[in-house]
């Protein structure tokens, strides 16, 4: 399989991390190394940690860092677990933190996994292939309530009743096995006027039970207070998401980490102690441009923001 990652917001993201060539950075989502690629050729003698909780996305950036490979410490492990890892490195903090959250275009291209409805595979979905709950469990066995909230919730589509519906009648017959399988009972779900508007029918249904499978959004409201705590002083985070709801959970992570008080306005004196621990520097999150949409459609809907540790 060839592993192809055209970067988004690249240049951005890496000014965004305001690179001091000595400093450490983290990419917590290391994927095709397009981002790591252009941090690492920036340090002389600083370091650079690099995660994916993919074991492919691993080997494939290691042969693509091979001529920085001194400067890089690789890591099979989740982001969110961003403490535990610094601590058995025995590095306190660092100078900046990439995160390029969602699905990578390796996993997407990589049939076998399961992510993409154009291409049958089994129903897996899985960017860590160690875990054990698959896109085949939640659609075989999670009730009909729960496959409507996934839907409505993490793929906002407004069918998200009715392909409940017919995804539990179909299993009643047989397991919904493969990912063409269940394109089709999405495709019965949605009335064919509503399907011929728009995005493929699937993108929707299949972009929540990745969510649900990956925990993906639990793991990011997680780990940005985490993130944010291990920064130096005018440390960077840089966090690109993909869809609303990602980048919702940056907005309102961001926006409690610049807090100062949160005491009630009755109060006449702070009593919570609580101090601002990040600035934001974007005010509005940075998007790619016409020109770079046109040389890489998938994106599109990336949305990039900034805050740096005070």
């Amino acid at each position: 399989m060839k592993f192809e990652h055209r970067p988004v917001l690249l240049k951005e993201a890496i000014d965004g991390l305001n690179i001091r060539e000595d400093g450490i950075y983290v990419d917590g989502t290391l994927g095709g190394a397009g981002h790591s690629r252009e941090i690492v050729s920036r340090l002389t003698n600083g370091k650079l940690i690099g995660i994916d909780q993919d074991i492919n996305a691993l080997n494939k950036a290691r042969e693509v860092l091979k001529d920085y490979k001194d400067k890089v410490i690789f890591v099979h492990d989740n982001y969110v677990n961003i403490e535990d890892i610094l601590s058995s490195l025995n590095i306190e903090r660092v100078d900046g933190i990439l995160l390029d959250i969602g699905v990578s275009s390796h996993q997407l291209d990589e049939k076998e996994r399961g992510f993409s409805y154009q291409k049958d595979a089994p129903l897996d979905m899985r960017m860590d292939n160690t875990q054990k709950l698959t896109a085949w469990d939640v659609v075989n066995t999670y009730s009909e309530e729960d496959l409507e909230r996934i839907i409505w919730n993490y793929g906002e589509d407004r069918w998200a009743k009715r392909i409940a519906q017919f995804i539990v009648n179909e299993r009643r017959e047989k397991p919904i096995d493969t990912t063409l399988q269940l394109v089709d009972i999405i495709k019965k779900a949605i009335p064919k006027k509503a399907r011929l508007q728009g995005h493929h029918p699937a993108k929707q249904t299949f972009q929540a039970i990745r969510i649900e499978v990956n925990k993906e959004l639990d793991v990011l409201k997680l780990a940005i207070p985490k993130m944010n705590k291990v920064l130096n002083k005018g440390g960077r985070i840089c966090i690109i998401t993909f869809h609303s709801l990602e980048d919702r959970i940056v907005k309102d992570a961001f926006k409690e980490l610049n807090k100062d008080c949160i005491c009630p306005p009755e109060l006449p004196i702070c009593v919570c102690d609580k101090k601002k621990e990040l600035n934001i520097i974007t005010k509005k999150p940075i998007v790619p441009t016409d020109e770079e949409i046109e040389k890489n459609p998938r994106g599109r809907s990336a949305k990039l923001r900034i805050g740096e540790r005070v």
